[in-house]
């Protein structure tokens, strides 16, 4: 770990961070509009970004892009989180059995990113993600309300709205990634913002995934390390 050195990924709602702590890294987010967390040295940041750039001063020098990203058959037009998240998951994944590696980030979208074991982009899937789809349904119709609370019901089917809702965005997450992940093929690694939510709904019928909220600001230290 080097001292003082931090990392910020630009997303498409939130900041990402990681701020160094010396023997380890703390991961937070932060609103675009907020100020910049103490001890955090722009001077001294690594960034990358996937979103629209915050009033920062950030050194272009300190930046991640996708080309900097070593791995094979990979897009330059590829975001650079699903490349760092990629990275990360070659390093961390224990895989004897040589499966691929599917990886659903879930964040403003779900994006599914498939590679071999080896390491070589396959392709993936982009879709919208779990606020995104309650948020759009509220702007898109005339009396639906993007629920305050999160808590997914375990009914197949409700009478109230928002339950309703969180329930049918919830399965549509679910069944986009059940229907790309073979279990006997696939390891499935899940990170973002919503992973821990989405996550712990599917093993409640799948028990090997991996969840890794944090793996993409990971990556981004591991590039940089390397």
């Amino acid at each position: 770990m080097i001292d003082d050195i931090n990392f910020l990924l630009v997303g498409n709602s939130r900041l990402h961070w990681a701020e160094n702590l010396q023997t380890k890294y703390k991961f937070f987010h932060t609103q675009k509009n907020n100020n910049v967390p103490q001890n955090i040295n722009l001077n001294n940041l690594i960034w990358a970004s996937v979103g629209k750039l915050p009033d920062l001063s950030l050194k272009q020098e300190n930046r991640i892009s996708t080309q900097d990203i070593k791995l094979k058959n990979l897009p330059n037009h590829f975001g650079v989180d699903r490349a760092l998240g990629c990275l990360e998951a070659l390093k961390i994944i224990e895989n004897p059995s040589r499966k691929e590696l599917l990886i659903a980030d879930c964040g403003t979208t779900l994006s599914l990113t498939k590679l071999t074991a080896q390491g070589s982009i396959i392709g993936g899937q982009i879709t919208p993600g779990f606020l995104t789809q309650l948020r759009s349904m509220e702007k898109y119709t005339k009396n639906l309300k993007a629920p305050k609370k999160y808590d997914i019901p375990l009914q197949d089917f409700l009478i109230n709205t928002e339950d309703s809702m969180l329930k049918g965005v919830s399965n549509s997450l679910m069944g986009v990634i059940n229907l790309s992940f073979n279990p006997t093929k696939d390891i499935l690694i899940m990170c973002g913002g919503d992973s821990e939510l989405i996550g712990s709904l599917l093993k409640q019928k799948k028990e090997e995934i991996i969840i890794a909220p944090n793996l993409v600001m990971q990556g981004m230290i591991t590039h940089f390390n390397h």
